[in-house]
């Protein structure tokens, strides 16, 4: 006999609650991270949340099927907790376009969270909007005939629904991106903007009245929902869910900005205010997604499949603290709290009932070393010195592109897998020069980016 499906009218959530958020990128981040926060807001039956997915249907027609509701699974150490998340009260496919503009256009919505990756942004080499890009160009072209055309980049998807807004006179609203990008409310205003100033210049005003955008530093390790988590909540719970979330016991909100329309009380659910997002930003950039991103590549190659396994192995063990002690010299935070907060990396990585994949996290390198290792590097090469632990993540990525490891899965693979291929000595340089070409001018550091690449490609080969 199957067990029940989770739904509201049968008792397993509080009822939905009136539409005040949206949230673009509907995906278990977001699920274990700002709907948890809402839900844990003292004022949340005030503040239900409309989110949509990127491109597929299928977890919001999930959701739905459930009345929004899903299970959170925190996997500690001592065993799993089950909890009934209620904060979402309706789900959308990206194709339900005009739900987006009507949502946008409406009084009541006065914030919208963002989670679309780092890829997302669809930025340039300047850190602008990339105006040439196919997408960005087909999205102008739409915009520029019509506003209420579907477009397909997240600025686009902004921007159309932030003139529905103001066709509405529908007042002030925040935007919240929640991705791993410094100054992450400084990225989002500039690539709206930027379209902005193609599409419609007379926007741009009204943007600077009525839009603010709020920089957050976001913390919570979510992996994939596999099959097995399923199973684990129809036997922990007794229901059935289509769509439960997997996550750590930690987490972590920063956020600096403005809310002219208001906002869920998310102070007194954990969450940081302060003036200044910077300090908190780098820690988790250079310590938690550097680190990540250093086993997602060499700890693949070494065969390990998860970060648990990884940071289980003695010299990924090592490599780790090498490029921590690094990175952690930088860092303007007091010495003991980034210890504390190392010692707590350690035990969240190797909580082995996580099971965060490395490939996973593999994903989108050309987008995420130049936020998450290269701040550090250029530092050290200043110095005139030679970071042996950035050196190493650079040449890991670049063994994981030419096969070494998980396997490649990149917004721009079609430029850099192509760059990575051939003799390692001319392949060093040409795939740096992605990230930065000044660190790929840099003949002393290119040849200790190559002599890693060949120990690690060499040890990836060995039975």
């Amino acid at each position: 006999m199957s067990s029940p499906a989770l739904s509201r009218s049968a008792g397993d959530g509080r009822a939905a609650a009136p539409v005040r958020l949206v949230h673009l990128g509907l995906g278990n981040f977001f699920r274990a991270h700002q709907a948890w926060y809402t839900e844990h807001a003292p004022d949340a039956p005030e503040w239900g949340i409309a989110a949509f997915s990127g491109r597929r249907a299928e977890l919001a027609d999930a959701l739905n099927a459930q009345d929004g509701l899903y299970t959170l699974v925190t996997r500690a150490g001592d065993g799993d907790r089950f909890a009934v998340v209620g904060s979402v009260s309706r789900a959308h496919p990206a194709a339900q376009h005009d739900a987006w503009l009507g949502y946008l256009g409406s009084p009541d919505v006065r914030v919208v969270t963002i989670t679309v990756t780092e890829a997302g942004y669809v930025r340039g080499a300047d850190g602008g909007l990339d105006r040439d890009r196919p997408e960005v160009r087909a999205d102008v072209d739409a915009l520029g005939a019509d506003f209420g055309a579907r477009v397909r980049t997240t600025p686009a998807r902004l921007l159309a629904g932030l003139a529905a807004r103001r066709r509405a006179d529908a007042g002030p609203l925040a935007l919240v991106p929640c991705d791993n990008l410094p100054d992450n409310g400084g990225v989002a205003a500039r690539v709206v903007r930027d379209l902005a100033e193609l599409v419609d210049p007379g926007l741009t005003a009204w943007l600077d009245e009525n839009v603010t955008t709020v920089t957050t530093m976001v913390d919570r390790i979510t992996p994939e929902t596999t099959p097995d988590d399923l199973r684990t909540v129809a036997e922990g719970t007794g229901r059935t869910d289509r769509a439960p979330v997997a996550t750590e016991p930690f987490s972590e909100w920063v956020l600096s900005g403005a809310f002219p329309g208001g906002r869920p009380r998310w102070e007194d659910a954990g969450a940081t205010f302060t003036d200044d997002v910077g300090p908190f930003e780098e820690r988790k950039l250079w310590l938690l997604n550097g680190g990540h991103s250093l086993l997602a590549y060499a700890g693949s190659a070494r065969g390990h499949a998860t970060v648990a396994e990884a940071v289980g192995d003695e010299p990924c063990r090592a490599w780790l603290e090498q490029w921590w002690a690094e990175a952690s010299a930088y860092l303007s935070l007091p010495e003991r709290d980034v210890a504390a907060y190392r010692a707590a990396l350690l035990e969240r990585f190797a909580n082995p009932r996580m099971r965060h994949r490395l490939d996973q996290i593999a994903a989108d390198g050309s987008q995420k070393l130049p936020v998450r290792i290269l701040p550090v590097l250029r530092r050290d090469r200043s110095a005139g010195r030679l970071p042996e632990g950035a050196i190493r993540v650079l040449a890991a990525w670049i063994a994981h592109l030419r096969g070494a490891g998980a396997p490649v899965k990149d917004a721009h693979a079609d430029a850099v897998v192509p760059l990575a291929a051939g003799p390692l000595r001319d392949a060093v340089r040409r795939t740096v020069d992605v990230l930065d070409p000044a660190v790929a001018a840099d003949d002393e550091l290119v040849a200790a980016v190559r002599g890693e690449a060949e120990r690690l490609e060499y040890q990836g080969r060995e039975p």
